[in-house]
């Protein structure tokens, strides 16, 4: 049983799913394990991880659509201190999932045929987000 760790930067440029799921499955391959268990977590509290469809960009468009009606920028909230941005993404990554933990099988994630993975961008403005990737198998 080996365990390897790496960290993935992903730039992102506004609101949106970002997906990752080639970075990840390439780092995969590269450790050259075929079986073992993937976890993804990401160091920010104002974005998330998701798995979702990686087909029809309406679907990234509707999530979008409908975590800005439950957390809308413009609600009366406490907490402004970072921008009006802030406290929605907060809300949106409480509702949302900030680690991913996935099977691999023969050398990559076991995703489903229309499965993406997805950093979940919720602040409005340009950052750098890091996903910490641990892999553990043989």
């Amino acid at each position: 049983m080996r365990q390897v760790t790496h960290t993935l930067s992903t730039e992102t440029n506004g609101p949106g799913l970002y997906e990752i799921t080639g970075s990840v499955v390439e780092w995969c391959r590269k450790q050259g394990m075929q079986e073992g268990l993937l976890t993804l977590f990401i160091r920010h509290t104002s974005a998330s991880l998701t798995i979702q469809e990686n087909a029809d960009p309406d679907v990234r468009h509707d999530l979008q659509d409908f975590f800005n009606r439950i957390a809308p920028q413009n609600g009366s909230y406490r907490h402004s201190a970072e921008g009006p941005d802030d406290m929605p993404a907060h809300i949106k990554t409480a509702l949302t999932q900030v680690q991913l933990t996935i099977p691999l099988l023969n050398g990559a994630p076991a995703l489903g045929t229309w499965q993406g993975i997805y950093l979940f961008e919720h602040r409005h403005h340009r950052h750098t987000r890091r996903v910490a990737v641990h892999l553990m198998g043989d």
